[in-house]
């Protein structure tokens, strides 16, 4: 790849005439005005019935598009020639033409999730290992804001092949808690408590009705599902109300929530010899 001297650069700018200049800055400010027009107008006919999550992807899109638009047209009016430019680029051009193909994955997969409506801009979701509420969604990747404050980049491909868990999709949503019990405990009396406590927690709704599984036998107890229904937005102030009320409830029904739990013993007798 030819590199040209800086001779030939300086020479290129220094045949900038000032009439090149006007023309280019009169360009560039029509170019900002017309997208920020055409936006303008999105926002007024087309945006109105679009969701925030589709208004940010095209409008950054316009943004793009506009932009691009609006350098070639500038690289024209310099005599530049797109073709010649793109012909020069060589080991340059390679390496873009990587990045475009990985970037333009990315955006062919951000519009099936769109089409698709999987989740929206606001919604928590777990994709992988990490949670976190949809913070915005750009072009190649979508922005999680976690619980602790911390902002996750996660390209829309990564969207496309994992599994994406929508936890607010719905008004309503089911916590479930696992809960074990001692093997002479009255599983009666236990199912009694637990609906008790959904009934008196302000948080459980009435409808749909305590899921009570009895579930396995396990080494220390009896193992129990527990799930209760509540109003999504109230998973922090459900969660440790319920957990209370269950251990509040037990302990004064005398139901024993059993632990793991070693006994040392010594079978034989265990003589002090004098030492010598």
């Amino acid at each position: 790849m030819e590199i040209l001297p800086m001779e030939s650069i300086k020479d290129f700018f220094n045949s900038i005439s000032y009439g090149q200049l006007f023309r280019i800055a009169i360009l560039m400010l029509s170019g900002v005005l017309i997208i920020r027009t055409i936006r303008f107008f999105m926002d007024r006919t087309f945006f109105k019935k679009s969701n925030l999550q589709n208004k940010m992807l095209i409008s950054k899109l316009v943004n793009y598009s506009g932009f691009l638009i609006l350098f070639i047209i500038i690289l024209s009016e310099l005599g530049i020639k797109l073709s010649a430019l793109l012909g020069a680029a060589g080991i340059i051009g390679i390496a873009v033409g990587v990045a475009s193909q990985k970037s333009l994955g990315n955006i062919i997969s951000g519009f099936f999730m769109v089409t698709e409506k999987s989740f929206e801009i606001g919604d928590v979701i777990t994709v992988g290992d990490k949670t976190g509420t949809v913070y915005s969604v750009e072009l190649l990747s979508i922005m999680l804001k976690t619980f602790d404050n911390l902002l996750i980049r996660i390209p829309n491909e990564t969207l496309i092949s994992t599994d994406v868990i929508n936890i607010t999709r719905f008004p309503i949503r089911r916590m479930d808690l696992y809960l074990r019990v001692a093997y002479d405990s009255d599983l009666s009396l236990v199912k009694e408590v637990l609906q008790t406590v959904a009934k008196c927690n302000v948080n459980c709704l009435d409808e749909p009705n305590p899921f009570i599984l009895i579930k396995t036998f396990e080494e220390s107890g009896i193992g129990i599902q527990y799930g209760i229904w509540f109003e999504k937005t109230n998973y922090v102030e459900t969660r440790n109300t319920i957990v209370q009320d269950v251990l509040a409830g037990f302990k004064s029904a005398g139901i024993v929530i059993p632990y793991p739990h070693i006994t040392v013993t010594n079978p034989l007798p265990v003589s002090e010899q004098e030492s010598p």
